[in-house]
């Protein structure tokens, strides 16, 4: 299998293949693309089949097309599972492309055998059953298995209506169009300096305003807790003088860290949310700038609707960290289909760091120079039985717990892992001494052994 993967791979100069390379007319058609989550989370890769028409000139082409897409998300997304979706609606005889369906098929079985979760085929007319019948032959008890034959009124059950298209009863308007690529997902989210676009300008101003005061109040909160760490009594005062509590749930996951070759990020995978039950709202991200340049950076996410991120774009000094609050708000809820991506970029010393400036770095830095590293949402439902969350609510008693004391534990951790590093070095420069100190000494004593036995 592993000659075979190799062979197939030369055969369509799988690590070659760009947007250059393939026909233009095959992107534009539509009938491949990346969009969209299942409700498991997992990546949904669509074949509309109506737009695709048997023709043995173009079969090398568009079997290329899928590795490209297929490789495409291999290198974005390191191999994490996706969910194929066959979109039957509207297809006929015309349409049925057995050799086509066993490419496909076999690129899921031998060359790319972790992606596939499931196949969810839409509304398959019924003169294809025959078709179909030889296709589970190809594929193995195992993956018959992952085989769901759905209509309109039951493939909610897989995919929920926001990433369905009008046709199968969801509410998804994306209309696939090249140029560009789809990367459908990341926008930028809102953040202090207010909304990219918004259709009500005045009403997020207002709602900006008021999550900007809030910040304020909980970074003069942050700032006294960070001055009081140094006993186990002045965290408690501390704890006990915080109005606005910010217990985000995955400070404890934040020890896991993602090592960039500009930044390090923590957490390394997923942000923790609460459910609507938990209330937990507000998450934190640290970045560590690894570099001896300023290192810019933004964040972008797949639901910008629902975040505020800050800063969400921003640089950071040589060697120091920076803190990212990403918070809910209004109504919102944190669903598993959300992610995060964070792009850096190292800067010259001559850029500046303004907002303009900042912008007009990312109009002209090269792709080929920005680390792109992606998050998931984790959403945490509530241990907590009802009743006890309406009792402390009814008489304003504060959910001590210690989930504060996690949140600075972190920030510990991370100048006591910067400390050590120093200490390492010092220690290495310590022992290079020693030993240079030694050869010096060995030397002026041979030096001086040299000189007494010509006298002598």
């Amino acid at each position: 299998m592993i000659d075979q993967s190799f062979q197939w791979r030369k055969e369509y100069t799988v690590n070659d293949l760009t947007e250059s390379v393939l026909p233009k007319a095959l992107l534009e058609n539509g009938a491949l693309f990346l969009h969209g989550y299942d409700k498991e989370g997992y990546k949904l890769f669509w074949f509309r089949v109506k737009l695709h028409v048997r023709d043995q000139k173009q079969q090398l082409e568009k079997k290329k097309l899928v590795a490209f897409w297929l490789e495409h998300y291999a290198k974005r997304d390191h191999g994490k599972p996706l969910t194929v979706v066959f979109d039957m609606a509207e297809t006929g005889i015309s349409h049925i492309d057995l050799d086509f369906v066993r490419f496909i098929v076999n690129c899921f079985t031998d060359y790319y055998p972790n992606f596939l979760t499931k196949i969810v085929i839409f509304e398959m007319p019924w003169i294809m059953n025959a078709a179909f019948k030889i296709v589970k032959g190809w594929l193995g008890p195992d993956a018959i298995s992952m085989l769901k034959f759905t209509n309109k009124s039951d493939v909610q059950e897989y995919i929920s209506g926001e990433y369905l298209p009008p046709h199968m009863g969801g509410t998804d308007s994306f209309k696939y169009s090249y140029p560009p690529l789809v990367d459908d997902d990341f926008q930028t989210p809102l953040c202090e300096n207010g909304p990219i676009t918004s259709e009500d300008e005045h009403e997020s101003k207002e709602e900006i305003d008021a999550d900007a005061k809030e910040t304020g109040d909980l970074n003069e909160e942050q700032n006294l807790n960070q001055k009081k760490m140094n006993s186990i009594e002045q965290n408690s005062k501390s704890e006990e003088s915080d109005k606005t509590e910010f217990k985000p749930k995955n400070a404890k996951k934040a020890l896991t860290t993602f090592k960039g070759p500009l930044l390090h990020i923590s957490p390394a995978e997923e942000l923790y949310f609460g459910s609507k039950e938990t209330g937990e709202k507000k998450c934190l991200i640290v970045l560590t700038n690894v570099t001896k340049n300023v290192v810019a950076f933004k964040v972008r996410t797949t639901a910008p609707e629902k975040y505020r991120v800050k800063p969400s774009n921003s640089s950071c000094e040589p060697g120091t960290s920076l803190d990212i609050i990403v918070s809910l708000h209004g109504g919102f809820a944190a669903s598993l289909q959300d992610r995060f991506l964070i792009m850096a970029a190292e800067m010259d010393q001559s850029s500046g760091s303004g907002v303009q400036d900042l912008s007009q770095f990312w109009k002209e830095v090269p792709r080929t120079k920005v680390m792109e590293h992606r998050l998931r949402c984790h959403v945490i439902e509530s241990s907590k039985p009802s009743t006890l969350t309406l009792k402390e609510n009814a008489f304003n008693i504060p959910a001590k717990t210690n989930e504060d004391l996690h949140m600075q534990l972190t920030h510990l951790l991370q100048i006591n892992k910067r400390l050590q590093e120093q200490i390492d070095r010092c220690l290495w420069f310590q022992q290079l001494s020693a030993v240079l100190s030694l050869l010096s000494i060995t030397v002026v004593a041979f030096c001086f052994y040299l000189v007494y036995t010509q006298r002598g």
